[in-house]
């Protein structure tokens, strides 16, 4: 940890919180954040709590809920209190909670920590000018000190105020667990509203009055929210006057994650779509230990842990502030290095899905599939899985094998090895492997033949000599090992594919 965190002591007790609003398809920012809560909960043997912020009625969906709880299942991140749990705090969706806030805010108008505020933008920015000062500068504080008497007026025209809470006229300052001291100067935060004039609490109340009740200690979140941490420390030292939070929580600001370009990575960007990195093939191993490592390290020369690992040796007070940068490539060679650590039969169960969607299978699980097709991936397991960095790269390498087409059409990058003494070479293999005997029909048999046919007694280089029969037998430039493939396809469908491919030379060709 860096000289300003070293000296900060975590609560016995830890308790963090996950809660995010359901407004959108999970995205890489919001699973690091559920990511490093999980293992700080974890690590300190503390307690995670899992609560949607569901008060954006405009925007908030239920499709969006169950893909976060999805997300959250899939890969592996629990929870201990909260959303599907119970605990002793609930509820915990806020739009449950609506009566809490509005006593909340009333406690603190009748304590004065907050007022009423008549004000409209036009006139504040009105002021502002008036003042010489920039339009868009913010509010100015004009309405803490309304009269009883402008109240009245103002009730009289109609006006419904907003209700601001009182900032301090002094500087605030807190211990970042990641950053270390932050101040904010005297007057840098004004007087924030914490509910419209229609009623309705916003985010400014309702989050840090949730994290007081449910006596959250530890608040890790993104650096997108270190602006507002003024205002929540101020409202926490009033809340904990009224007797509604035992304590101001620690706070970690976790660092951007940057995409291309050096720009923030939205949710918008394609690779910040959890589901569509699942859909590329990511498993949850590979994924999460790739976001653990988007503002942490386990080591300086150890980038491939397990979430046990993660869980044994994190700590917030270790996370970088610098920003961190989804590299997709590194993302995805990480992955493979986890595809690799997979017992075969569960890299095969978890292909499976897959398989099926690419329609290169008759089920969505092994156990479904026919005896022909589970003999075919046990016997490919070896080959396929060293050399797969996504599931979603399993159909292309086994798809072939799966086949019982006499004919795979080549893919185009494949036809470029097909030069001219193709035909030959596709005839003289299928001419000298009709020969061999079923019970030799093994793969160093069948490479000791065709080294004799086509290098020695031909005179074919290696590459030219099989070129030709990898694309007759898989329709791929690349693909599993060759002599292996054509152990597993057997005799007939694999001179069947050498002759058909000759057959079909011309039209490729031309």
């Amino acid at each position: 940890m860096s000289e300003n965190t070293e000296n900060i002591t975590l609560p016995k007790d830890v308790r963090v919180r996950f809660c995010p609003s359901p407004t959108g398809i999970p995205h890489v920012g919001m699973v690091r954040t559920a990511l490093f809560n999980w293992a700080e909960a974890r690590h300190t043997h503390g307690t995670l709590v899992f609560r949607i912020e569901d008060t954006d009625n405009q925007r908030d969906t239920e499709e969006s809920l169950n893909q976060i709880i999805e997300a959250l299942r899939w890969l592996g991140i629990d929870w201990d209190e909260g959303v599907e749990v119970g605990g002793p705090d609930g509820p915990y969706f806020q739009s449950q909670r609506t009566d809490i806030y509005k006593d909340v805010a009333q406690k603190l108008l009748d304590a004065g920590y907050a007022y009423e505020s008549f004000s409209t933008p036009e006139e504040t920015a009105a002021r502002n000018v008036a003042n010489g000062r920039p339009a868009s500068f913010g509010y100015d504080g004009y309405d803490r000190n309304t009269t009883p008497e402008q109240r009245e007026k103002y009730l009289a025209e109609g006006r419904k105020p907003a209700i601001r809470l009182r900032m301090p006229d002094e500087d605030i300052t807190f211990t970042d667990l990641v950053r270390g001291p932050i101040t904010f100067k005297a007057g840098s935060t004004p007087d924030y509203v914490i509910v419209r004039p229609n009623g309705d609490a916003l985010y400014t109340l309702t989050n840090p009055v949730d994290d007081a009740m449910m006596n959250i200690n530890v608040v890790l979140r993104g650096e997108d929210l270190l602006s507002s941490t003024p205002r929540q420390v101020v409202l926490y030292d009033y809340l904990k006057k009224l007797g509604i939070a035992k304590q101001t929580p620690l706070f970690g600001h976790m660092p951007y994650v940057m995409g291309e370009g050096n720009k923030k990575l939205s949710k918008r960007d394609p690779e910040s779509n959890l589901f569509l990195l699942r859909d590329q093939g990511f498993i949850k191993e590979g994924l999460l230990n790739y976001l653990a490592l988007l503002g942490w390290s386990i080591s300086p020369d150890n980038d491939v842990f397990s979430m046990q690992e993660l869980a044994d040796n994190f700590d917030i007070r270790n996370v970088k502030a610098n920003p961190a940068h989804f590299d997709l490539n590194k993302a995805i060679a990480l992955n493979a290095e986890h595809i690799r650590q997979l017992e075969p039969q569960d890299f095969l169960n978890r292909s499976v899905p897959y398989l099926f969607r690419d329609h290169v299978v008759s089920a969505d699980s092994w156990d479904k599939l026919t005896p022909r097709e589970q003999q075919v991936l046990s016997d490919s397991v070896e080959l396929v899985q060293p050399r797969v960095r996504l599931l979603g790269e399993v159909s292309g390498m086994v798809g072939s094998l799966l086949s019982e087409e006499p004919y795979i059409a080549p893919e185009p990058d494949a036809i470029k090895q097909l030069k001219d003494e193709s035909d030959d070479v596709l005839a003289q293999a299928a001419d000298a492997l009709e020969g061999v005997e079923e019970g030799q029909w093994k793969a160093q048999s069948l490479h000791d033949l065709l080294d004799a046919e086509l290098i020695e007694k031909a005179g074919y280089k290696p590459r030219k000599a099989y070129g030709p029969v990898r694309v007759a037998v898989s329709g791929r430039r690349v693909s599993p090992p060759l002599f292996e493939s054509m152990e597993i396809l057997g005799k007939d469908l694999t001179v069947a594919r050498l002759r058909s491919l000759r057959e079909h030379l011309g039209e490729l060709k031309g």
